[in-house]
């Protein structure tokens, strides 16, 4: 299990940079700057123990987001489009923090999450509730590889399922509690995988 640095310091901090990068992404559904509030956190490992893996989830308004983001201790060659910024760790030193859905190690690490049916680690991050996710897996797990199956992260979460069907090798399903800690939780879907369909011949 990889060490969390109880009390160590981001700067610039989530909230310095968060704001500015979601409001450009295509996904964002508001206007302006968002007003972001955490409503739950959760970690995925790296068994190499290099990547640092996690997913903010972030209320504006009434919407949502689900932020998964990697840390590295260098850059990723080769992925600059999916950098969110460059920050100091007060124990490990500077971080290059990236859109996870870009990172193979994320990617890795939720098919992982799927295939064993398995459940996130607790972030430790104080004020919100303990949020979670977990793997349903659906389909043959020996098609849930990177070259066999896409993840489809469900960007603005909300208190929904999905339905398995055809194509769908598995889900992935999570708690988090959009009116804080002391609230009820909310349970919905957090991405879906599905198998990736071989290229037509015909065309």
């Amino acid at each position: 299990m990889a060490t969390i640095h109880r009390g160590a310091t981001l700067t610039p901090h989530f909230r310095d940079f968060l704001p500015s990068w979601l409001a450009r992404q295509p996904f964002y559904v508001g206007v302006g700057l968002p007003a972001l509030a955490p409503v739950g956190f959760f970690r995925l490992e790296d068994p190499a123990g290099a990547v640092g893996i996690e997913t903010h989830l972030l209320r504006d308004g009434e919407t949502v987001y689900q932020l998964p983001m990697t840390y590295r201790d260098a850059p990723f060659l080769g992925a600059e489009h999916s950098l969110i910024t460059t920050a100091e760790h007060s124990v490990l030193g500077t971080r290059w923090i990236y859109d996870g859905t870009a990172d193979p190690v994320w990617i890795g690490r939720m098919l992982h999450l799927v295939r064993t049916e398995g459940v996130s680690e607790p972030s430790a991050r104080p004020g919100v509730g303990d949020a979670a996710a977990r793997g349903h897996l659906t389909g043959d797990a020996d098609v849930l590889t990177s070259d066999g199956a896409a993840i489809e992260l469900i960007r603005t979460v909300t208190a929904r399922l999905v339905e398995p069907g055809p194509g769908i090798l598995g889900l992935v399903t999570g708690r988090w509690y959009p009116a804080g800690p002391g609230s009820g939780a909310a349970t919905g879907c957090l991405a879906v995988v599905r198998e990736r369909r071989a290229p037509d011949s015909r065309q």
